[in-house]
Formats: C-alpha cells, structure tokens, sequence
C-alpha cells in the first residue's frame, strides 16, 4: 500500500524520540518512556494482549483463547464496546455462510472483482485476498463461540453495485437480537448507542429504511408495528434485546466470558515495549499506576483511530477539521497509532476517514444518512448551486466537499428540505410534521423561511442563486431525471427513498414553504488511516520489514478499503476479519 509520505517531519521525531527515551507526544500521550523499556521481574505475562476492546480487539481474543492461548484485552475508556458499540454494526463481509443461506448470489470471483474495482491497486492484492479469504471463516467462527447471530441487510446494496461483480440487493449483513441478560454485570459496562433505540420497540438497522416511510407506506407502518411486537414477545420471555453495535458489542464480550478472557477496563495504553527490535509487552495504566504487562507471543493493536485528536487531525488532514464533527467512540485518540509510529511503524491514508455528511447540532453531530438521500432535499454549497448527488455514498459526498472546497466555499454546505418534506419522513428521531427543536435555531445548524430568498438570506447564499438551483432541481423532479449529478441512476440510491415518488424515487421538488436549511459539514465515523500492515496484520515498518510481535487491526491500521467504501459495514467487517487474522497468525507461530 502506498504509504503517506507529504508529512514526515512528524513522525520521524516522533521515532527519533521514542528511540531516545524522550517526551514527544501527540498531546498529552508520552512515548517512549523510560518506564516502558524499563526490566520488571515480576510483571504479569500473558500469551497475548489485545489493545482496544471494540469489535476487532474483541474478535481478536476470543480467538486466541479459543486457539488455547492466555489472553488479556486492555481498554482505555471505561466502557467496552468502543464506536462498533454505538453504531448501526452493519458488516460488509462477501460469501459469508448467512447471505448464502440468503440466496444471495455471491462467488469468491464476484467479490474479488468487486472489492479489486473498489479500492485499486493502493491496497496490495494479497490483503484484499486475505479479508474476503478470511471474512467468511470469521462470521462463522464468532457465531460457533459466542452468542452472536447475524441477519441479512437485504436490498441495502453494495455501494457501487454497477461495478463488476456488484450486488443491487446487497452484502451486508447486521446482528440478530441478542439477549443482555447473559452479560449480567457486565451489561453496565457496554458504551451506549449513538441514537439509543426508544424503549418498547426492539429495532434493526435494516427496519430504518421503513421507519422513515412509516406514516406514508404501508410496509413502513408494518415494520413500525413488528418493532413493538417484537420488544412485546420478548418481554414475554424475560429477554434484555439488543440490537445494532448493541448486540455485536455486547455478544462479544458475552463470549469473552465464556472464554475466560480478562477485559482490564479504564486502563489507556501508556507505550509499546520493544526489547531487541521485537514488541514484548505493553505499558499501561491501571488504577493510577503505570503497568507492564509482558506478551509472549504478540500485541494486537486494535485501541481505533484518531478522530477525537485534535493535533493528529490538523496535522495530517485537510482543512477545516476538528474533533466536534465526529460521531467514533470518545475515547478515540490515536493513542495506538502514536505508539506504533514511535515503535517504528509505517502509517498511511492519514489524510483520510470514514466520511458522511454531519448536521453539527447543539448535543452531538448527527451523521446524516437517510435525510439527504429522501426526495425532497437537495444540498448546495455557499453560493447556492448543487454540486454533488446528494444519494451517493456518505463518503463519497465528503470527499468531494474537500475537493470543491479549494476553489470555493463548499464548507459549510446547506442541505434545503420543505415543509412537504418535513410532513412525509422521520428527520433522525423526529416523527413527521413535528417541530424542530428551538435549539437547532439557536445554534446555527438550522434556519428556516417562509420563502426561497429569506432562507437564502439566512444561510448566507445568492437568493436568486439558490432560487434558479431549486427551480432547476424542480423541473429534473418532475421528469424523474437528474442530468447535473445522476442522482437515481444507480441502484444504491434508491435504498433510502420513497416508493410512493414518482418517476424517480430519488426525487421529488421542493414547493411547499416554509422552506428549511440544515447546515452540513465533513463528519466521520472515525479516520480510516493507521499502521500499514501485511495480509497476516503484522505491522510493517517503512522500508516494509515486520516489525515482530506487533499487529493492528481495525482502525488502528490502514485500511484495506483504501480510500474508498464497498459497502454498509465497510469498517467493522475488515476490522473483525483482521483481527481474526492477526489471532490466527499469532497461534499459528508460537
């Protein structure tokens, strides 16, 4: 893969220090420290210790310790769970066993053709051979050792499913409910969901393409009820039901458990320990006190990326960034990915994340994914004119929001619904035709007028720009054709849309005031770049030698997506199956 290399400054005091016993961080985070490499008799050992207990650190560990090894995962926040606990958990793994028993009409040749066409040649081919050899192995060995079932996502498609080898009716699959009960204690320590699911419905993320349609589709109103029915039937049975990042996270841990593996919660990564070019162990806290803890046979770095620091973000990434736009897991600061640069790794697609357009409302980001893609809204940069297909892939709107950004100002962009809209579809949790919150306006994320030029004048735009912009997107509508951006030409842009919108489901105009604009800006679900690794997730050092005893997985590395997006659970699907890579390898060469 080709590493990023426009900032070398950086991480070549980065090593020069850590090689020096020297204090340079990336913030607070100290690298290098005499206490890492400092001899401890009586430090505890284990076979393996995994970093980071999300979804690849605790694929991870349950391997290992089903492998036979003893196995220790360090977690830095106070809850398990990290950014696949708060998420939708959709996973993006081709010819597992669950979209075959499917029907889906998946082949090994299909997905390789696929995924080649995705990324390109920046992602070695024997990595991308390495994820779809051993994704499916993965689904399967998680759902033999643990509580974790899984359910296919049908008719979410593949995100360019006009590529070779792209399905329209889908990859991805998302977990099954699964019963909190059998966590007991440590049910508590799960990191809540990004949008919690309301009490009394037991809700999947493939029911949210419904749920938006409830009150104008009948299959929407249906999927609405079965929500409650289900939470009903398993009350009845004295089930705890999650769902979503919930339930992936949550079964999991339930199947660490059962494994005996230790999960050390409020324990942050202080440093790797490195004796005669080989990592050894690991330094933490732990209760206050810096901690070595010994790794006979490897470390797996899997502790996320570094979308909440702020310094790594200015210093890498394009302008303008910052930490409040993301939705990743808090606890998210590079800390991994800092220690392995100072151990010697090589990094790359730093610049890079996992993209989506984000309205920056006054509690937290709120990623926007349904909302832009529903007919009825269009999103305009600040001079008021269109200038992406709002339906395409989340990230693929961002990236070109940094790219237009530096000619003209992209950056806030304004997503424009009307009240029409805004009485036909669920807006996040809001159901239709209730009020936007005050704090929305008070904030700056949202105006609203009862004409074209008074919003234009309180977004800040040409009003007779954003006028001809509507007027025009208006007449494309009506035709069911969008000629500028092609938004509805592909299949993946019609699975968030209304049926009941004709020509194109796409698209439908905006003609009935007040007229409403959401400020957008470049959020993430977390960054995508890390440690450059080799198909058996050892980390690589620049001049691409093995650096022994340490992996990364998840997005602590680089991803295998490149800079692109195959489709829904793009993230946690590699992370998952690298993890199970790097715990396979380990055991393999002990």
């Amino acid at each position: 893969m080709p590493a990023h290399r426009s900032q070398p400054t950086r991480r070549q005091v980065l090593r020069g220090a850590a090689a020096a016993g020297a204090g340079i961080a990336f913030g607070s985070r100290l690298l290098g420290s005499v206490a890492a490499r400092a001899d401890t008799a009586d430090a505890p050992e284990y076979d393996v210790v995994v970093v980071g207990a999300g979804a690849a650190g605790m694929t991870a560990a349950l391997v290992a310790a089903k492998r036979g090894l003893n196995t220790l995962v360090v977690e830095k926040a106070a809850k398990f769970g990290g950014s696949a606990a708060r998420s939708g958990a959709g996973i993006w793994i081709p010819n597992n066993e669950v979209l075959l028993a499917a029907g889906v009409p998946d082949t090994p040749a299909k997905a390789a053709a696929y995924l080649s066409a995705v990324v390109g040649s920046e992602v070695p081919a024997d990595r991308q051979a390495a994820f779809l050899g051993n994704g499916p192995e993965m689904i399967s060995f998680v759902m033999r050792n643990s509580p974790l079932r899984f359910r296919f996502m049908e008719g979410y498609s593949d995100y360019y499913p006009e590529l070779p080898g792209g399905l329209a009716n889908g990859r991805s699959v998302e977990p099954d409910m699964f019963d909190g009960n059998l966590l007991g204690a440590e049910l508590a320590n799960l990191n809540p969901a990004y949008i919690p699911v309301p009490n009394g419905q037991v809700v999947f993320s493939g029911d949210y393409k419904w749920l938006n349609l409830a009150l104008v589709n009948v299959k929407g109103a249906a999927i609405a009820l079965e929500t409650y029915d289900r939470w009903l039937k398993a009350a009845a049975r004295g089930i705890k039901p999650l769902t979503m990042g919930q339930s992936l996270a949550g079964a999991l841990r339930a199947g660490l458990l059962q494994a005996g593996v230790p999960v050390w919660l409020n324990t942050p990564l202080v440093d790797l320990r490195v004796d005669a070019g080989r990592v050894t162990g690991v330094l933490v806290t732990r209760d206050g006190t810096q901690t070595l803890i010994r790794a006979k046979y490897g470390v797996v770095v899997a502790s996320g990326g570094f979308e909440h620091n702020g310094e790594m973000r200015d210093h890498y990434q394009r302008q303008p960034i910052g930490t409040d736009w993301t939705v990743g897991a808090s606890s998210n600061t590079g800390d991994g990915i800092a220690a392995g640069l100072a151990a010697g790794a090589e990094v790359a697609l730093m610049d890079d994340s996992w993209w989506g357009p984000v309205i920056p409302l006054p509690d937290e980001p709120y990623f926007c994914l349904s909302e832009r893609t529903l007919p009825g809204s269009i999103i305009v940069n600040q001079q008021g004119a269109r200038f992406v297909n709002e339906a395409a892939p989340y990230s693929d709107v961002v990236h070109v929001m940094y790219e237009k950004n530096a000619t003209a100002p992209h950056i806030p962009a304004w997503m424009v619904i009307d009240q029409n809209y805004r009485n036909r579809y669920l807006f996040k949790d809001l159901a239709p035709t209730l009020p936007f919150p005050d704090k929305w306006y008070s904030n700056g994320a949202l105006v609203r007028s009862s004409t074209i030029a008074g919003l234009a004048a309180k977004m800040g735009v040409p009003a007779a720009a954003l006028q001809n912009t509507i007027t025009r997107f208006n007449g494309f509508a009506l035709k069911g054709k969008d000629p500028d951006f092609k938004r509805g030409d592909s299949a993946y842009d019609h699975y968030y849309t209304d049926p009941a919108i004709l020509p194109n489901s796409c698209l439908a105009p905006l003609w009935l005031p007040p007229f409403y604009a959401f400020k957008i800006v470049p959020g993430d679900l977390g960054t995508k770049g890390g440690m450059v690794t080799d198909a058996t997730a050892r980390v690589l050092s620049p001049s691409g030698a093995v650096i022994p005893g340490l992996y990364a997985a998840g997005n602590a590395s680089a991803a295998v997506m490149g800079h692109s997006y195959a489709g829904a659970g793009s993230t946690i699907g590699p992370a998952m199956t690298f993890g199970y890579i790097a715990a396979n390898h380990i055991a393999d060469n002990r």
